[in-house]
This record gives structure tokens, sequence and C-alpha cells, in this order.
């Protein structure tokens, strides 16, 4: 349905029961992604490759890159990452500080894009 504004609005009754049933952050939605490999084998192939590849021990820590991969989950707001890092942190011996930590640093960091991003609406001094 659209309003005057021109934008869409999807009312939550006129969707069909199926969809309304669907958790749209419900972690059994990553076993989708077999649909990705079955229509995009060579794309996803190569994605996993580059995953393991980036989040594997190097000059950081799998830790590190874990907490890492924790902050800019965090900073996204993707739940999906926010749980899989999240294990995948403690796995590595990630402690409640670290992510504790981790969590402070994106907000940090997502508080500061606002401020520097705000400067665009000042007039100037």
């Amino acid at each position: 349905m659209a309003t005057g504004n021109g934008h869409a609005e999807c009312d939550v009754l006129t969707r069909p029961a199926d969809i309304r049933k669907a958790a749209m952050y419900d972690i059994k939605n990553l076993d989708k992604m077999k649909a990705l490999e079955i229509h995009a084998p060579e794309a996803m192939k190569a994605f996993v490759a580059f995953d393991k590849a980036a989040l594997a021990d190097g000059a950081i820590s799998r830790k590190y890159k874990e907490l890492i991969a924790l902050g800019v989950a965090f900073t996204t707001q993707c739940p999906y990452c926010i749980e899989v890092h999240t294990n995948n942190a403690r796995g590595t011996g990630a402690s409640d500080q670290e992510i504790a930590e981790a969590v402070l640093v994106a907000a940090a960091l997502r508080a500061g894009g606002a401020i520097t991003h705000g400067t665009h609406a000042m007039k100037g001094i």
C-alpha cells in the first residue's frame, strides 16, 4: 500500500501467513545460504574462501580478528554476525571483558561518525 508521500508500506496483517511466521533474524535462516551455493556456486566458493582467509591466524591472531569482527557486527547491527562472531570469539578464549571493550570501541566509533558527519550540517564559525 502506498502513502501520500510516495513511500510504500507493508501492513503486517496483509502479508501471507508463511511470511508472517518467518522470523527475520532467526539463526536457522543461515541454512538458506545453501541456495546461494546452488545458484551461484563459484561466487559462494570464493566468498567462503575469502572469509576463511580473512579470519585465519596471521599477523593478527584469530581471537583479535573475531573481536574486530564483533566490533564491525555491532556497528552494522547484524544479528547473525553478532551471534556467529560472539561464539567464535568465545571459542578462541575471548573474555566478557574483551567483548565488552569491543562493544564500547564500536559505540565510540559509531558516535564519532555521527559527530564528524554532523559537521556537514554546521554553517561554520
